[in-house]
């Protein structure tokens, strides 16, 4: 992770954290326009270390309002099986039924604006929808559990 706030600091971001073994940084950030610091980012990686990775640049902002809109309420209580899906942007055509018809008690799957909520009280490991998220929502997304989600939004609002 020290690799990571290095290559962070190459863009000029100031008061870099990172959060566990997970490629998850929160910092500050001169530059406004998130698609363009995102693909600062992008280059970043690929000179230093030979690939292009998906890099989603999200304001504090955006993750209190995904953390807010969770319509599964009841599933915050097991952190790990409750998962946002955070797309750069709206889907301009998901295919929601290759999502399937929600399981009762199995699975259920929302998508509100650029966020997708998954609870999967089996697991996500087991879930086909998690494996073709992206297939499904018609773009790459990033995928957090609602605990990695929550400690990051705890960490940017400091």
């Amino acid at each position: 992770m020290k690799a990571l706030v290095l290559l962070l600091e190459g863009v000029d971001a100031k008061k870099v954290q990172t959060y566990i073994q997970s490629g998850n940084a929160v910092f500050e950030s001169a530059e406004k326009n998130r698609s363009k610091l995102s693909g600062e980012i992008v280059a970043e990686v690929r000179e230093h270390h030979g690939f292009e990775p998906h890099v989603l640049v999200m304001t504090v902002e955006g993750l209190e309002e995904a953390i807010d809109a969770n319509p599964f309420p009841e599933a915050v209580h097991d952190p790990g099986k409750l998962h946002l899906g955070f797309l750069a942007s709206v889907p301009k055509s998901p295919d929601m039924k290759k999502a399937g018809k929600p399981q009762e008690g199995q699975r259920a799957f929302r998508l509100i604006g650029s966020v997708s909520y998954l609870h999967a009280p089996e697991g996500v490991g087991r879930s086909r929808l998690a494996a073709s998220a992206e297939k499904v929502l018609g773009g790459p997304m990033t995928d957090r559990n609602w605990r990695t989600a929550c400690r990051l939004r705890d960490m940017a609002s400091e």
